[in-house]
């Protein structure tokens, strides 16, 4: 696929993917949504790709949801094809035209196999702040600011912000920005978790960039792929026992492997590990545990 508001650019083994409509702010589209998912699916076949970092071109992040169309911006009927009604004049809520394009980017991102860190450089509106939400890592600069907007505009939050929001900062922090839709600055998003780090403009690529190599220079990729599915899905059990199951079984799996083996005698011998799995080839018989709940 030809990127035309992204840009994908590999370098020391992560990838970083940049919004690049800076004449608009980043604001967000179909098409956006369609090369960002294209682009995820890319990284996680590509066993040189060990973190990807995704930031903004120009002074934005992303302001939001792209308004150019006016009143009918919301409208799916309007924007895409009129959705299927039943013979009783109701909606088909099932019909995929219903699903907001916002949530096929965060599920997705939410299955990624490889940490992804987001670098929020300027404004972070909207869906531009909710895509932010199935990453691993956020990193603010001074300058980002961050805004739940939906209720002032009339609509709720989408793109799953509702399950991954109160996960992130508490019910508390998640309903009192999403009531009042207002903007507010990294500081704020610092002191409310919603970010980690907060540093000045110059330092935030570099600093997303070091945690990077850091990950990909000392951490093998079959178990980092593992640990982001493993902590991601826990958080939707309802009781330890099954995260003690899947903690078993890869355990098991993994304590086999010629990773477990290197990093016991790189450690004993004092010396950098060199892991040689590939998460293309080498994930444990046990994955995926979960069983998939795809749109019906």
């Amino acid at each position: 696929m030809t990127y035309e508001t992204i840009k994908y650019e590999l370098a020391e083994q992560h990838l970083v993917i940049t919004l690049n409509r800076p004449e608009k702010l980043n604001v967000f589209t179909d098409i956006m949504r369609r090369e960002m998912v294209d682009a995820f699916d890319r990284a996680d076949k590509d066993d040189n790709i060990r973190v990807i970092i995704v930031t903004g071109q120009g002074r934005a992040f992303c302001a939001g949801a792209d308004l150019s169309p006016g009143v009918d911006a919301f409208d799916i009927d309007a924007q895409r094809a009129p959705v299927e009604r039943l013979a009783d004049g109701t909606v088909n809520y099932n019909d995929p035209n219903v699903r907001d394009s916002g949530g096929r980017l965060t599920l997705r991102i939410f299955k990624c196999l490889k940490p992804v860190i987001a670098a929020v450089n300027g404004p972070a509106i909207g869906i531009g702040v909710n895509m932010q939400l199935a990453m691993d890592i956020r990193i603010a600069s001074d300058n980002a600011r961050f805004g739940f907007v939906f209720s002032q505009r009339g609509i709720v939050p989408e793109a799953a912000g509702s399950w991954f929001l109160p996960r992130i900062v508490g019910i508390s922090q998640a309903l009192e920005w999403c009531y009042s839709g207002r903007i507010f600055a990294a500081q704020e998003a610092l002191a409310g978790k919603l970010v980690s780090k907060v540093v000045p403009p110059d330092q935030l690529l570099p600093t997303a960039r070091a945690l990077a190599r850091d990950i990909a220079e000392k951490t093998p990729p079959v178990a980092i792929a593992l640990i982001r599915q493993m902590m991601w899905r826990m958080l939707g059990i309802d009781d330890p026992m099954e995260a003690h199951k899947i903690d078993s079984r890869v355990s098991y799996a993994l304590g086999r492997s010629a990773d477990a083996r290197e990093g016991v005698v790189a450690f004993l011998e004092k010396r950098p590990a060199v892991f040689k799995g590939k998460v293309s080839a080498d994930m444990p018989d046990c994955f995926p545990w979960w069983t998939e709940r795809e749109y019906r």
